[in-house]
Order: C-alpha cells, then sequence, then structure tokens
C-alpha cells in the first residue's frame, strides 16, 4: 500500500468516533474486485451508529442511500454536492483501482497443504489434518478400500493461523482392521491433483527413529553401569588382597619400650 493510502486510512479512523461506551458512529470502506483481470471493481462505504447501518454509500449505484428519516436527510444533500462524488472518486482509485495489481498478485498466491494423519484411541478414530494451505477452500474425503466413507465423518472448521495460511481436521470413528486400507483425500486449489494418505499402523518413520535412540541410549547406559560395577568390585578385591598380606601380633608379645 501507498503512503497516501494509508494517511488516507488514518484520516478515515479519525473520523469514526466514540462520543461514549454506549454511542459511537463508524465509517467502514471496502472493494470488491470482480471479472476477468479483477477489473470491475465496486466501492462501498457503510455508515453505522451503536452498530445499525444508518446510510451507504456504492460506487455502482453511483450515489449514497439513507435508512433513517435523519440519514436520507444527509444523504439527499451529498448527492447533490458535486465535491462528494470526487471525493468518493478519489478514495475509489487510491483504495481500489491503486492496489490492483496487489490484489491480483494474492489472488494468484496458493500455498500446498501438509498432510498428516493419527489414530486417536478413545474414542477410536482417525485424524486428517491438513496445514498451512491457501486459499481456504479446501475438500477432505475418507475412503475405505477406494470407495468414499460418508458415515461416522466430521470436520472442524476451516481455522486462520493468523499468517495467511489455513488448517483444517476431519475425523473418522473407526477401528481399524488387517487387510484394511484407509485413505484422507485431499483436494485443494494449489494441488494439480488430489493427494493420498494411507493410514499405515506401524509407527512414522520418525517415530520409530526415536525410539530407536532411545533405546540405543539405554543400553548405552547399562553397559556403562555394569562396566563401573566391574571396574569397582576389580579395585576392592585388589585392596582386600593387600590386607591378607599383614601379619596380626598379641599385645603381650611385643617387645618393651627400652628393648632393642
Amino acid at each position: 500500500m501507498h503512503i497516501h493510502n494509508f494517511l488516507f486510512c488514518v484520516i478515515l479512523c479519525l473520523f469514526s468516533p466514540v462520543f461514549s461506551d454506549e454511542n459511537f458512529i463508524q465509517f467502514t470502506s471496502c472493494c470488491t474486485f470482480k471479472g476477468p483481470g479483477l477489473k470491475d471493481i465496486e466501492y462501498i462505504i457503510v455508515n453505522r451508529f451503536n452498530e445499525k447501518v444508518m446510510m451507504q454509500y456504492n460506487s455502482t449505484r453511483g450515489n449514497w442511500k439513507g435508512f433513517t428519516p435523519y440519514a436520507i436527510e444527509i444523504t439527499n444533500s451529498w448527492i447533490h454536492d458535486p465535491y462528494d462524488a470526487l471525493e468518493r472518486a478519489f478514495e475509489m482509485k487510491i483504495l481500489c483501482e491503486d492496489n490492483i495489481d496487489a490484489v491480483q498478485q494474492l489472488g494468484n498466491l496458493t500455498s500446498a497443504p501438509t498432510i498428516k494423519m493419527n489414530l486417536v484411541k478413545h474414542p477410536s478414530m482417525l485424524v486428517c489434518s491438513a496445514y498451512n494451505f491457501y486459499p481456504k477452500q479446501i475438500r477432505i474425503t475418507w475412503l475405505r478400500n477406494g470407495e468414499e466413507v460418508t458415515s461416522a465423518v466430521s470436520f472442524s472448521e476451516v481455522m486462520s493461523d493468523g499468517d495467511w495460511y489455513y488448517q483444517v481436521h476431519s475425523y473418522l470413528v473407526h477401528t481399524p482392521t488387517q487387510g484394511e486400507r484407509m485413505t484422507c483425500m485431499v483436494e485443494h486449489l494449489s494441488l494439480s491433483e488430489p493427494v493420498l494418505q494411507v493410514w499405515d499402523p506401524h509407527l512414522p518413520v520418525t517415530e520409530r527413529i526415536e525410539i530407536g535412540m532411545g533405546v540405543f541410549a539405554l543400553m548405552l547406559g547399562f553397559v556403562i553401569l555394569i562396566s563401573g560395577f566391574i571396574y569397582y568390585k576389580k579395585k576392592s578385591a585388589a585392596h582386600f588382597t593387600f590386607c591378607q598380606g599383614r601379619v596380626s601380633i598379641p599385645v603381650e608379645d611385643l617387645p618393651a619400650a627400652e628393648a632393642t
């Protein structure tokens, strides 16, 4: 957005005063892009008082429309004001027309989803999750041995991650059985063909690696413990053998202090 667009938005916000916690006026503006190349633009301004719509400007209609007696009186004066038409045209240019390139680039932006599957044991259900995709529209389908499953299926809402990306989760109440092939099929604008994620009852590679490393660390610790114990026993045995070479002499057999 250009700097003058930003400044205009700031000024527009300043003219949305709050009189108290109960009474406030709000102006909102919106650009709608339609048609080939998004060249068909509609600019709309809505004025609300305490969340009630008072008046609206529509560039397609080309004028204001009031929804209360007071608003109708005001909009009638604006409709006949040539400067108001110039102001609306200026707003539409800097807010909508000057930003059409950015909107077109945003319209071409896509991000393919990352698909993950896992099993929840209580209750027993398969979960298919799609992360980091854009745009918002996505479809998830469950297949059992290639046939679509429609019962015992539920979906979460498509949730925003707050950084232009979305995530969604689909749940299938199901207890996997031997020889059954369960598949999560994901369709999205960013994909040239649907992604098929097959449920593998075995542990994922990453989890197997983590378990293997844990077992290795446990065995290594056990070997170090045994080695330390053997070393300690050897040292103790050497000290005990040395002590066995000492001779105990009764006190009465000791020579007198004057004896040589």
